[in-house]
């Protein structure tokens, strides 16, 4: 089928050699003529068009209004259209009615018109980025006092954000057959295998029993009061994801330099006096421990960023370059902890920053396909209760995170409080929120100069509870 041939305007040479910016006047108005013709296309195009997609204001003004027609389930057809426009005012702006008329006349049918439709989202993302990049210059050219970080981080928020707006098409709803297809898939493949786990392993048993394990996309919040153990508990999972997966783990640590989470790691692993690992001063037997922890350790695909202060778009930044370096996989994403986590720019009140760096948290755990374990503080007023044990309206500073989480457990050691208790080197992972599960309470050893929780089956290794 020949393409639709529109009468064009003579260009002045001086005006041609003034760059324009990229667009296509024949697909713009294919498009708008096509849904003149058929008008049922319009639900498969708005998906992948809207009205700022299109270069020419007329064909904006156009475009709105088949959008409000087709919103209305109005008829939609020269008539029906010009009369709109005449209504809203537009309709010379618009090009009045014989533009509409010829833009109805001049295009052969509809057939290709989800191809003229995608021609000019390409057209509307190279034009979004010379805007984008146009405001980099700006901000480069005249930084006004910011650093050239923070204006990194707006440059690459904004280029995301195109990216991220191009990725949601072909998305939408989806027929239950090939749906139904993939779960069974799956269900046969977990029946196969025999396994109670479906998720990477937190390695640790009852809790593995209780959540099946770390489900890929999921935002896993571990909440805690300090001294709770917060940072060794998710360490230890990142200890026991390393031995059971090959796929990269990656630790954000804005908390903790990368060398002291490493003594942390090889005290765990070693059970090695994580004092004696800080002082140097080892016993003679401590060194073939520490050997065998190294051991475990050296050639694992574990990376730390001890970065202070990253944003999510940093973040997700840095995700991405380590999956773009293995294959495009990620086993694991561990974030200490997501109160340290900053949005440059943010005037709208921590609240809605902590907001937006929960959301962010949850897009990359759906991006990457891969569980993201953030920690997160406890609001200071649950002190003041008789049961100090976490609910997850203690979470600080956000609702957003007990909304965007998955799981959200709570680290709660009751003899931080009592030092009467009979349960003296016992933690209690209470399991607050479980999308996809039941919640609970599960119970484990915490060695505290080991820097490490075990699960109790494992029998009485002495020396439970203390300081991490």
């Amino acid at each position: 089928m020949a393409n639709p041939t529109f009468k064009s305007a003579s260009i002045d040479p001086e005006t041609s050699r003034i760059k324009v910016p990229p667009h296509s006047v024949e697909a713009e108005q294919a498009v708008l003529g096509g849904l003149m013709l058929d008008n049922r296309r319009f639900d498969e195009i708005s998906e992948i068009i809207s009205a700022v997609d299109f270069y020419r204001q007329d064909h904006k003004l156009i475009f709105g209004a088949v959008e409000r027609l087709a919103s209305e389930n109005e008829p939609l057809d020269v008539v029906t259209l010009a009369e709109f426009l005449e209504r809203a005012g537009d309709i010379e702006d618009a090009g009045g009615l014989s533009y509409l008329a010829e833009l109805a006349e001049k295009t052969p049918g509809a057939s290709n018109i989800k191809a003229y439709a995608e021609i000019v989202k390409e057209r509307s993302i190279l034009r979004q980025l010379l805007v984008v990049s146009g405001a980099i210059s700006d901000s480069a050219f005249n930084p006004q006092g910011r650093k050239s970080a923070e204006i990194l981080d707006e440059a690459e928020r904004s280029v995301f954000q195109i990216a991220e707006a191009r990725t949601k098409e072909g998305s939408g709803p989806k027929a239950i057959n090939p749906i139904l297809a993939t779960a069974l898939s799956r269900i046969e493949e977990l029946f196969e295998s025999g396994e109670q786990t479906t998720g990477l392993t937190t390695g640790f048993r009852d809790l593995d029993d209780q959540t099946s394990g770390m489900q890929p996309a999921d935002l896993i919040i571990v909440a805690g009061r300090p001294s709770m153990g917060k940072t060794t508990f998710a360490m230890n999972i990142v200890e026991n994801a390393l031995i059971s997966t090959s796929t990269p783990i990656l630790v954000f640590s804005m908390e903790m330099p990368a060398d002291a989470l490493a003594m942390r790691m090889l005290s765990s692993l070693g059970r090695i006096d994580q004092t004696k690992v800080r002082s140097g001063k080892l016993d003679e037997d401590d060194w073939p421990r520490l050997t065998s922890a190294v051991s475990l350790l050296k050639d694992k695909p574990l990376y730390i960023d001890d970065t202070p202060g990253l944003s999510p778009t940093e973040m997700r930044s840095r995700a991405r370059r380590i999956a773009r370096e293995n294959d495009g996989k990620i086993g694991l994403i561990m974030v200490d902890y997501l109160q340290l986590m900053r949005v440059p720019g943010n005037s709208e009140g921590r609240t809605a920053e902590i907001s937006e760096i929960s959301r962010s948290l949850k897009g990359i755990a759906k991006e990457l396909s891969c569980p993201v374990v953030a920690l997160s503080q406890l609001n200071r007023s649950l002190e003041q209760r008789p049961n100090k044990r976490p609910i997850n309206s203690d979470l600080r500073e956000s609702g957003a995170i007990e909304q965007d989480a998955d799981v959200i457990m709570f680290v709660y050691r009751d003899e931080v409080y009592n030092e009467d208790t009979q349960d003296k080197g016992i933690a209690e992972i209470i399991i607050g929120k479980q999308r996809n599960g039941p919640i609970g309470t599960i119970r484990l050893a915490f060695i505290g100069k080991y820097t490490k929780f075990e699960d109790l089956a494992h029998g009485d290794y002495g020396d439970y509870g203390g300081d991490y």
